[in-house]
C-alpha cells in the first residue's frame, strides 16, 4: 500500500510540474503586438523600451507600430496586426473613441485588448495600465497653488484633444482649483498637441497677449519644455511645471529652470503590459470588466530653486 501511495504521489507532482512547464511554453514565441500613438516622444520610447525588455524575459516576440500621432494610421496597424493574428494587443490610443472600432475587431477575432497610459472609449479591453491621470492633474494644481500662496493667474496647454490623458490631467487640474484654489485663475488655455515645437509657439502668442502670467501648467513636459524656451527667449521668469519627467524635464527642474513635472513610471507601464499579456497567454482568464492597474505618480522638484 506504501508503495503504491508513493507512486501516486510522484505521479500528481509529475502531473504539476508538466502542467507548469506546459503552460510556460505556451508563452515561448507567441507574438504579441503593441501600437503606439508615436515614438516621437521620449515617454513612449522609455513604454516601448521597458515592454521590450519584458517580453525577451518571457521569450515572446513584440511588434511594435508606431501610429505618429495619426488616427488613420493606428487603426490600419491594428488591422494589421488583428490579421497577424497576434495573441494579445496592446493598445496606446492616439484618439480614445477613433480606435474603438479596431479594438472592437480585435474582439471579434478573439484577441485580448489591453490599454496603456491612454484608455479606449469602448470595445472589450482586459486591463487598463496606466497612472491616475486625474490624481496627477490635481497634483499639479496643488503645488501651483502653494507656489502662488493662493492667487495669482495660470496658462495651461492641453495636450491632443480627444486623448484620456488630456482630458483626466485638466480636470483633475481644474477642479482641484475650482475646489481648494479659487484664487488661481487659468486666463488662457490653449492646445499643443503634447508637441514641444507647438508648445514653444502657443505659448508665443500666449506670452504676447497676456502681460500677467504667474505659471504654466502643461499636460506634458515636451510642451513645458517649448513654453519655457518661449518664456527664456521672452526675458521673463514663470514657473512651468510639466507633466511625464522625461530626462530632459528633470534635468530642467535640477537646472531651476522649470519648476516641477508629474512623473509616470513609462518602462513600468510597458513592462506589466507585457506580463499581463503573458499571463493571458499563458491560459489567465480575462476580466469580465476592464480592470485598471494604477502605476504610482511622484512629484519631481527641487527644494534648492527660488521661485
Amino acid at each position: 500500500m506504501a508503495r503504491k501511495v508513493g507512486v501516486l504521489r510522484f505521479g500528481v507532482f509529475g502531473l504539476a510540474v508538466w502542467i507548469l512547464a506546459s503552460a510556460a511554453a505556451l508563452a515561448q514565441g507567441a507574438v504579441v503586438g503593441l501600437s503606439l500613438s508615436t515614438l516621437n516622444n521620449p515617454f513612449f520610447v522609455a513604454l516601448r523600451d521597458g515592454a521590450l525588455q519584458a517580453a525577451q524575459k518571457a521569450g515572446i516576440q513584440l511588434v511594435v507600430l508606431d501610429a505618429q500621432d495619426r488616427v488613420d494610421k493606428q487603426v490600419a496597424d491594428i488591422e494589421d496586426l488583428v490579421q497577424r493574428r497576434v495573441r494579445v494587443l496592446l493598445v496606446n490610443p492616439t484618439d480614445s473613441a477613433a480606435v474603438v472600432p479596431a479594438i472592437q475587431r480585435a474582439n471579434q477575432a478573439g484577441i485580448p485588448v489591453i490599454t496603456v497610459d491612454r484608455a479606449a472609449s469602448g470595445g472589450k479591453v482586459a486591463y487598463h495600465i496606466a497612472s491616475d491621470n486625474v490624481a496627477g492633474g490635481r497634483m499639479a494644481a496643488e503645488f501651483i497653488c502653494n507656489l502662488l500662496k493662493g492667487r495669482g493667474k495660470v496658462v495651461e496647454l492641453e495636450g491632443i484633444p480627444g486623448t484620456s490623458a488630456a482630458r483626466d490631467r485638466g480636470q483633475g487640474f481644474n477642479a482641484y482649483l475650482k475646489e481648494k484654489c479659487p484664487g488661481v485663475t487659468v486666463v488662457a488655455r490653449q492646445t499643443a498637441n503634447f508637441d514641444r515645437a507647438q508648445g514653444l509657439s502657443v505659448m508665443e502668442n500666449i506670452l504676447q497677449a497676456q502681460r500677467d502670467i504667474d505659471a504654466v501648467f502643461a499636460h506634458n513636459d515636451e510642451m513645458a519644455l517649448g513654453a519655457l524656451q518661449a518664456i527664456k527667449a521672452s526675458g521673463r521668469k514663470i514657473p512651468v511645471v510639466g507633466f511625464d519627467a522625461t530626462p530632459d524635464a528633470v534635468k530642467a527642474v535640477e537646472a531651476c529652470e522649470m519648476a516641477a513635472t508629474v512623473a509616470q513610471q513609462p518602462a513600468e507601464m510597458g513592462r506589466l503590459a507585457v506580463e499581463k499579456a503573458v499571463e493571458l497567454i499563458r491560459g489567465a482568464k480575462a476580466p469580465a470588466q476592464t480592470q485598471f492597474i494604477p502605476v504610482p505618480l511622484k512629484l519631481v522638484t527641487n527644494p534648492r530653486c527660488n521661485w
